[in-house]
């Protein structure tokens, strides 16, 4: 039998965050972000639960194709354009959306031939100082494209650097409209966290809103607020199955460097996950983890393939018992939060969900039900 490890995607739980996104933003259009393989999850599992999206803004060509290939048929946006001439001319073909943030992009546009005149979206460093067009020149950049027969329309783009923090967004949207409030065209602002955090606020959302994280069930803000606090549900459960056990006695140590020492008798399960499936090494003692649904913790280091669990609150567990790294118990229904685990690292669900080793079979929960 295969290695019982396996990363279980949830599209019920990506249609709930959705709509969530939807309440927080009821009059605008959502741009669903699904780069980096929709963050981890897999672009055709995510697709089946966010097919009520306006749009999908992603990073790759490849990408696109494989939302095209899907029968999608909607809007998808190049979120940092195109990377060279010939692009442009899948970009035509596929019918594609895509960020000018450059003056070569613009160049690349003036030489570009095509009979299908381009829809792009200008981009503003407002003040993230990554990508853009900075106030000074934003409009001159505007009015060369605007100059374009292969341009037909143009949108404006800018991205919020401290949404989910305490700086929050006035400093750019004021730079922002400034900049742009008598230059037609639709806005797109908001990213999961100005989506959320914001309200109501039309001026902050636009008329296209990015989320991203959110779609996935991780909090835009942790540790401010949780996954609970907004009402989203895991989108990806990652399982696997104690495959041994260890009874320790006082003074016995566990894994690589003997980080964790028994102060006393303790069962130990060892867990068939380690960092070469993307589980974070480091992850050390004390790392929250469900075992049969109850919430335990891991002791010493992460090993490549393997980590050790606190049997102690489990006492019934034994070899092929459920073990939810992160996610919801498929058999007892208990949830433990990405963004628990990422802190334990020192970092943040992102970058979990977007680490899945290439070796974890991803499956979708609908998919399985239909088989």
């Amino acid at each position: 039998m295969p290695r019982p490890i396996l990363a279980t995607i949830h599209p019920q739980a990506l249609r709930h965050n959705l709509e969530q996104v939807r309440r927080a933003a009821p009059d605008a259009q959502l741009l669903c972000v699904a780069k980096a393989n929709a963050y981890g999850h897999g672009v055709e599992h995510a697709f089946q639960g966010l097919r009520a999206a306006d749009g999908f803004a992603v990073l790759e060509i490849a990408e696109a194709q494989r939302l095209r290939a899907l029968d999608w048929r909607g809007p998808i946006l190049l979120l940092e354009g195109v990377f060279e001439p010939r692009d442009l001319e899948l970009c035509s073909r596929l019918g594609l959306w895509h960020t000018v943030h450059c003056d070569a992009q613009i160049d690349w546009l003036a030489a570009h031939k095509t009979q299908v005149p381009h829809r792009v979206f200008l981009k503003m460093n407002s003040g993230m100082n990554r990508l853009g067009f900075t106030p000074e020149r934003f409009r001159s950049a505007w009015a060369r494209l605007n100059a374009l027969p292969q341009v037909e329309e143009i949108s404006f783009i800018t991205h919020f650097s401290d949404a989910d923090g305490p700086r929050g967004t006035a400093h750019q949207l004021q730079v922002f409209e400034q900049t742009t409030h008598d230059l037609p065209g639709e806005r797109s602002l908001s990213n999961s966290a100005a989506a959320l955090l914001q309200g109501t606020r039309e001026a902050v959302r636009g008329d296209w809103v990015r989320p991203g994280i959110v779609l996935y069930g991780s909090s835009p803000d942790y540790p401010t607020h949780t996954a609970d606090h907004w009402g989203l549900q895991p989108a990806m459960s990652l399982t696997s199955q104690i495959i041994g056990t260890q009874q320790l006695h006082a003074g016995d140590t566990v894994g690589y460097g003997s980080t964790f020492t028994a102060e006393g008798d303790l069962r130990l399960g060892v867990v068939a996950c380690g960092y070469a499936d993307g589980y974070p090494r480091l992850c050390g003692t004390g790392t929250p983890v469900l075992v049969n649904g109850v919430r335990t913790r891991l002791l010493g280091r992460v090993s490549m393939d393997m980590v050790c669990v606190d049997l102690t609150p489990v006492p019934d567990a034994q070899l092929g018992s459920e073990v939810v790294l992160w996610g919801r118990s498929p058999r007892h229904g208990s949830v433990l939060s990405i963004d628990e685990v990422a802190a334990a690292a020192g970092t943040v669900g992102y970058e979990l969900m977007c680490a899945v080793a290439a070796r974890v079979p991803v499956v979708s929960d609908e998919d399985a039900l239909r088989h």
